[in-house]
């Protein structure tokens, strides 16, 4: 995180918010670097509103739309996504003139809860995770242009692995369904992720 910490003070902001992009599979940590980046950035700056996190899962497709769509057994693909809204969101961040809100998923319910997350005008980092960030396929390659700071993790696919089957049996799975999301949606959407985004400001292999 120390890096992280290091690549944002070096950029030239000069008193404007810095808008940061971290990347990676499911199950390679992002969401855990990212809170804890947004932690110690309010903590040093004595602010609980200097940094605010927020999550790309906000902007999940709903479940009737995806069924509709024939596509709910590949919820968590790019195209699950409502990656317009999302570009669209991003592209005000660099304009803190007012409040913001941005939906939040809600694993418990496995729904998106509108303007749920709020970005004040007073915030000064906004710090973006999810697995597409940095997909260099249209539409998602328009994120990158609009991040100050980008950094992606990457671990192996075995460790990928690892970590996704021990995350569906904690939600309450057998190993059998375990496996089976993991090497049917979790490990596909991992590889597209890995072999299809452009490079980061920094790059971590965890």
């Amino acid at each position: 995180m120390h890096k992280v910490l290091d690549l944002i003070d070096a950029h030239p902001h000069q008193g404007k918010r810095i808008v940061v992009g971290i990347s990676g599979p499911p199950g390679s940590g992002k969401s855990t670097l990212a809170e804890n980046l947004v932690a110690e950035l309010n903590r040093k700056a004595g602010d609980d509103g200097h940094a605010v996190l927020l999550p790309m899962d906000g902007y999940h497709l709903e479940n009737s739309v995806l069924t509709a769509q024939n596509m709910l057994h590949r919820k968590g693909a790019p195209q699950t996504f409502d990656v317009t809204g999302l570009i669209s969101l991003v592209k005000r961040l660099h304009e803190p003139s007012e409040p913001l809100y941005f939906p939040v998923f809600d694993r418990t319910l496995d729904t998106s809860l509108p303007d749920a997350g709020e970005i004040n005008a007073q915030t000064k980092v906004v710090v973006v995770e999810g697995n597409y960030l940095l997909l260099h396929t249209t539409p998602w390659n328009e994120l990158k242009t609009l991040f100050d700071v980008t950094v992606s993790i990457a671990p192996s696919l075995a460790t990928l692995e690892r970590r996704l089957v021990d995350r569906w049996l904690h939600h309450g799975h057998s190993l059998e369904t375990a496996l089976a999301r993991v090497q049917n949606n979790d490990l596909t959407n991992a590889r597209l992720v890995l072999n299809n985004s452009s490079q980061a400001d920094l790059q971590i292999s965890n």
